[in-house]
């Protein structure tokens, strides 16, 4: 038993990506609509299924080939939403994948997407108190131009809620060096930047995004442990780690049989974050996550960890000032209940 009651607290999440949390019966629903042979993800039991990190990105990819029109995204997008706010969420950064969407579906408009996302996150938002912003991903896998070009998509895009560029996809294979054009882009148009980093690759990747794309966040960055150098730059520059458990576990990223290492990281004076990146492909949530987290290094540190959520987001000062004072109510409030 926990001695908070962790589902009342206010929470701010800041690394889900949106396709990731497709519920698995809205995706065998889309790919039936559109004709998609899943082969044995059409079976309940496998929907999901995955044993590496290269088979969750081609899932993802599956995932992704299934969304094909603009009400399709603001389908995703509503019960996001609703998810969210069943896991205690009031503010969240979501990423979305434009240049995903676009290697399926060429014609997909990718603005009018992006519009229909943002109305569904808004009226569904409204009355449940949640507020999502967008962090347009540039994923490395479709190489240097198709990422140059995200970036400046992604600033035209400004207006629907898009705040930041992300950087996802195959890591150890599309170093971060290959996109500072691509950053350069986006901060120059008034865009924030996180890069995924020291997930599938090791601490010299992390280094990377924080010396050569300004990296504000890391996303994961659990092998930044693997150099102790790069832990140290970590906590004297206070770049903030979206740490995923479940993700972490599952992709390899952290071992299987081993302490997870955001304990060190927390140790070592790193800003920690707690996150569930693809919720519905990872079969948890973040209240799931938060529940680990109290569970193996105790209360207190979840407490802080999700306040570093709050400093850690790209939100306005009175907003944050704002989510300080929500999170506090709740943190009370849930200690009340669990007496």
């Amino acid at each position: 038993m926990f001695g908070l009651d962790l589902a009342a607290l206010a929470k701010v999440q800041l690394h889900c990506h949106l396709e990731g949390t497709v519920r698995p019966e809205t995706f065998r629903a889309l790919a039936a609509k559109y004709g998609v042979d899943l082969g044995e993800r059409a079976d309940p039991a496998r929907t999901y299924a995955f044993s590496t990190f290269r088979e969750f990105l081609l899932l993802f990819a599956k995932v992704t080939e299934t969304l094909r029109a603009p009400e399709d995204y603001a389908r995703i997008a509503h019960d996001y939403v609703v998810d969210a706010a069943e896991q205690g969420v009031v503010y969240a950064e979501v990423f979305i994948s434009p240049s995903v969407w676009t290697y399926f579906h060429r014609d997909l408009d990718v603005r009018a997407t992006v519009e229909a996302i943002r109305a569904a996150l808004d009226e569904a938002g409204a009355p449940l108190g949640v507020e999502v912003a967008l962090i347009a991903d540039l994923t490395r896998n479709f190489g240097v131009e198709k990422a140059e070009g995200t970036a400046r998509l992604a600033v035209g895009l400004r207006d629907l809620g898009v705040i930041a560029v992300g950087l996802g996809g195959d890591e150890a294979n599309f170093p971060p060096e290959l996109y500072e054009r691509a950053y350069a882009i986006a901060r120059d148009g008034g865009l924030h930047g996180v890069v995924h980093a020291g997930e599938a690759a090791g601490a010299v990747s992390v280094r990377s995004a924080i010396e050569v794309l300004g990296a504000e966040r890391i996303g994961h960055g659990v092998r930044s442990v693997e150099d102790p150098a790069v832990v140290a730059l970590l906590a004297e520059r206070g770049i903030p780690l979206e740490i995923c458990p479940t993700s972490n576990r599952l992709t390899g990223a952290a071992p299987a049989d081993a302490a997870h290492p955001l304990g060190a990281l927390d140790a070592a004076g790193c800003m920690v974050t707690i996150d569930a990146d693809d919720p519905a492909l990872f079969g948890t949530t973040l209240l799931d996550e938060y529940r680990f987290v109290a569970d193996t290094f105790g209360e207190d540190a979840l407490l802080r960890f999700a306040r570093n959520a709050i400093d850690a987001s790209f939100a306005p000062a009175e907003t944050k000032r704002r989510l300080h004072e929500r999170f506090e109510r709740s943190r009370a409030a849930a200690t009340a209940v669990s007496r």
